[in-house]
């Protein structure tokens, strides 16, 4: 009689009353903290190293497939993508495994979906539940003057109120060089396809920026916003949360449109304060002055930017 072939001992057959309890049975320790397939290989070790029995008895005992025992891993050398995806959850703490999937197309690292959410659980890179205030942790990374228009803009969005109590919501859009409103849109809901719409109205009247810097509101970090960032080749920058004087011309600005607009005037209507907003929008670029530039509308700068320019 072959070895495969022999009975097991007793005292084996009288501890396994069952295969489902002899997983459990064998070694408590085999089970912890590895996936199931890596628990049937080493049950599958215990019987052949602690009673001497071939792998074939012991894979018919425990009903594994002996391919499962003989699996080895044919996984490349991943470190790198590691490196790649911990850097982008460290510098976007609140972006889950499908946007860091994004952020890495951006940077040409191209993976499966799947395998980026195995490593990111492996890496413990879960987004943790926010337990109370947010706390401000620093700037991603430094950030240039501008020197030129559309060379930076700066987004943000203002609250205010009907007369009738309804709220509604205003998307500012401010040149960081010219410091020129390049739009007040207020509407009652603004979603991050609405804002990808109005940026691409003031792209085709205006030209593309290099750079865009925001907060990190709901509709400014939404997939379409991450989507059109990444098929328009625009840099958005995220400004570290609890830090709002890191975008200090939209907030300088925001501070004008309320101190002499906002709260200067009562809406009735939605379209009431679209109109106000307009009318205040144009007298802010063509009849203002602004201190910043010496006095001069954000219009006249501008005009001037362009004549230097070409004269240089």
């Amino acid at each position: 009689m072959t070895p495969d072939a022999k009975a097991l001992p007793v005292n084996i057959e009288s501890s396994i009353p069952c295969r489902a309890a002899h997983s459990r049975d064998i070694d408590d320790n085999i089970c912890l903290n590895v996936n199931w397939k890596c628990c049937k290989r080493k049950a599958v070790a215990h019987l052949c190293n602690a009673h001497g029995v071939s792998q074939r008895r012991a894979c018919a005992t425990l009903n594994v497939d002996r391919s499962t025992v003989r699996y080895q891993s044919k996984r490349g050398d991943d470190a790198e993508q590691r490196r790649a995806i911990k850097r982008i959850a460290k510098e976007r703490r609140r972006f889950g495994y499908r946007r860091i999937l994004v952020m890495l197309e951006r940077e040409k690292i191209f993976m499966n979906h799947k395998k980026l959410r195995r490593i990111y659980r492996e890496e413990g890179l879960q987004v943790r539940k926010r337990g109370g205030r947010k706390r401000a942790l620093g700037t991603r990374r430094p950030m240039i003057v501008p020197e030129a228009a559309n060379q930076r803009w700066s987004l943000d969005f203002v609250s205010d109120a009907l007369t009738d109590g309804r709220r509604f919501r205003i998307f500012a859009v401010v040149d960081d060089h010219t410091r020129e409103c390049l739009a007040l849109v207020a509407d009652t809901s603004l979603s991050g396809l609405r804002v990808i719409r109005e940026l691409d109205l003031i792209i085709a009247d205006r030209g593309t920026p290099q750079t865009i810097v925001s907060d990190n509101g709901t509709e400014l970090t939404s997939m379409a916003v991450l989507k059109w960032v990444q098929e328009t080749g625009i840099e958005w920058h995220y400004i570290a949360p609890g830090k709002p004087q890191q975008n200090a011309f939209i907030e300088s600005f925001n501070g004008k449109l309320r101190d002499e607009c906002l709260n200067e005037t009562l809406f009735s209507t939605l379209a009431e304060a679209r109109q106000t907003l307009e009318i205040w929008k144009e007298d802010y670029n063509t009849e203002r002055p602004h201190s910043a530039l010496g006095n001069m509308t954000p219009s006249e700068f501008s005009m001037k930017s362009a004549v230097d320019k070409m004269a240089a």
